[in-house]
């Protein structure tokens, strides 16, 4: 059991941008404003990807494409794999998007952690998310959400320390449990637990409150460093 105690950490980012290859761009031509909002992407991700990332020295995977060309972050026969905007495109230049970005990307994140696991490696898969702090005219709550599945003990007694220290390096900021979302809701993180046994893989999203972002959709520096340090410490205790 020994290779739960330091577990091998990957990042991933799947809504890093909001950019839209030149051949679909004819279907965004008004949506300009929807895809720099939320919708089309999850603002300061990528940035504290990137600090956690660094900070660990760890694998990073990012998707620079928008979730409204094609949701890299939902199963393939999710209906809402395709927005309103690329819902219009034929069966087959559906097909040609899954192959050209959806599937590469999917598949990248899947190829390294079955190439650890055959390593005799346990995989700590720490996706990074940002979310609006109004939503629906709700203001929500919650500053850091840990999102996983309960049902696994391994991610459930990580997660429980990893909020512990998040709270000791964070003390002014609300840490919750699987808020704003669901960790079992429908993702690549619920995908991959599908696949690989729960000593195997541990899938945990942080999702984080764009509240904190300044003007340039950057967060402070140090609440970058304060959760890739959390992070460092908590692997210790996977087990």
């Amino acid at each position: 059991m020994e290779n739960h105690l330091y577990p091998e950490i990957i990042i991933s980012c799947e809504h890093a941008g909001n950019q839209i290859p030149v051949k679909y761009r004819h279907l965004f031509l008004k949506a300009a404003d929807i895809l720099s909002s939320h919708r089309g992407w999850d603002p300061g991700a990528l940035g504290l990807a990137l600090t956690v990332s660094d900070h660990l020295k760890v694998p990073l995977f990012k998707f620079n494409i928008s979730r409204l060309l094609v949701e890299i972050n939902r199963s393939e026969g999710h209906r809402r794999v395709f927005s309103e905007f690329s819902s219009v495109l034929s069966e087959l230049d559906k097909q040609r998007l899954l192959e050209s970005y959806y599937l590469p990307y999917r598949k990248s994140v899947e190829e390294k952690i079955g190439e650890l696991n055959r390593s005799g490696k346990t995989v700590l898969h720490i996706g990074i998310h940002t979310f609006t702090p109004v939503f629906k005219n709700k203001t929500r709550n919650c500053d850091i959400g840990i999102l996983y599945d309960p049902t696994r003990d391994f991610e459930k007694q990580y997660c429980k320390r990893l909020k512990q220290l998040l709270k000791e390096n964070l003390p002014h900021l609300n840490i919750l449990s699987n808020q704003p979302y669901k960790g079992v809701d429908d993702g690549l993180t619920s995908y991959l637990r599908s696949q690989i046994n729960e000593t195997q893989y541990l899938g945990i999203e942080l999702e984080v409150n764009q509240r904190f972002l300044n003007r340039k959709n950057q967060f402070p520096k140090d609440t970058g460093r304060a959760i890739a340090h959390s992070i460092e410490l908590s692997r210790l205790k996977a087990s």
